[in-house]
């Protein structure tokens, strides 16, 4: 069980405080442009950092130009990731009209190209993370997979929507069922991952060596550790309004301590100061409320007034303010002595 690749969500602190809780195993960063990693533009590098706690750690990469994914395949083995991953399931449109992410999808014969010559400049497994294809008139999961695996690579991840769907609809299961069978490789599950039930259900009932969860774990840190209960025979453990304020509140502590740039970071990686007098403490707090902003979205799914903290979050002007009202919330919330 592992954590799926997400713009703009798994950083290395998220990653962090999911494997402390337990049974998370492989982690895969938020993707990176091969062009920005090559060319050392603006703050591509911090995609590549993470510490040993996470480790097996994959670094995702998305690129359409073979030498530039070699190229920056090198650049992540430097940086001593154990795994590089080749983004082609990304739909987002201005990731698409490059020839990278799903796009890839609809040349296999040039994105088996992109692999092998990834496998050729690293050391390190080179894996591909796709989807069941481009719409429902081009779904060719299976053969890219084969086609992967002959080009050198170690495994295949595979969300079971098309790009056209984006997120809409129901992973297809039988489809990755499908991959797992036309190769060799290990091939790793995705989409509609939300209960330990879940988890624990296609594992046992697709042959996939393991599945890697992106929204699900969002919404339930714990799942992991929950799904690996029920492996075991026991009753899931239950998260109480306590640990949910607790994850928060741990979370803001370690994005404060890590967050990036003051004027002279932001000066050295080459990006423009503004004009008006630069605050860093101002900056600061609008990097942390942010990423809050866009975890919170799938973490109060489910909560009691969890509707009433996300329009907090998103109104909060500051790191203090943030922490203030996650207190209260919860508390309120807490049933009383």
């Amino acid at each position: 069980m592992g954590i799926a690749p997400m713009a703009g969500m798994t950083d290395s602190a998220f990653r962090r405080m999911v494997k402390r809780l337990g049974s998370c195993g492989l982690v895969v960063s938020e993707m990176v442009s091969s062009e920005a990693l090559v060319r050392g533009i603006g703050r591509s590098l911090e995609y590549l950092e993470f510490t040993e706690e996470e480790r097996p750690v994959s670094i995702q990469i998305f690129g359409g130009d073979p030498s530039r994914m070699a190229a920056a395949a090198q650049v992540v083995e430097s940086r001593g990731a154990d795994v590089v991953d080749v983004n082609m399931g990304c739909p987002v449109p201005k990731i698409a009209k490059h020839h990278a992410g799903c796009s890839l999808m609809r040349e296999p014969d040039h994105a088996a190209s992109i692999v092998a010559a990834m496998v050729r400049a690293v050391r390190i497994p080179v894996t591909v993370k796709m989807r069941a294809g481009w719409n429902d008139q081009q779904v060719n999961a299976p053969e890219l997979a084969r086609m992967v695996e002959a080009a050198g690579a170690s495994a295949v991840a595979v969300h079971g929507r098309t790009a056209a769907q984006a997120y809409h609809g129901l992973a297809d299961w039988n489809l990755i069922a499908r991959v797992a069978e036309a190769v060799q490789i290990p091939v790793y599950g995705c989409g509609d991952l939300v209960e330990p039930g879940e988890i624990l259900d296609r594992l046992r009932s697709t042959p996939v060596a393991g599945v890697l969860v992106g929204r699900g774990i969002l919404r339930n840190p714990w799942l992991f550790a929950q799904a690996a209960d029920l492996m075991a025979g026991r009753r899931p453990r239950e998260v109480s309004l306590e640990d949910r304020r607790r994850f928060l509140i741990d979370y803001i502590d370690l994005l404060v301590r890590e967050a990036p740039w003051g004027e002279e970071d932001l000066r050295q990686r080459g990006d423009a100061i503004p004009r008006k007098r630069y605050d860093p403490a101002a900056t600061h707090d609008r990097w942390v409320v942010n990423k809050l902003r866009a975890l919170c979205g799938y973490y109060t799914k489910g909560v009691d007034g969890g509707a009433h903290l996300r329009v907090a979050v998103n109104q909060a002007p500051s790191v203090g303010a943030l922490r203030t009202l996650i207190e209260e919330f919860f508390g309120e919330l807490a049933p009383s002595a």
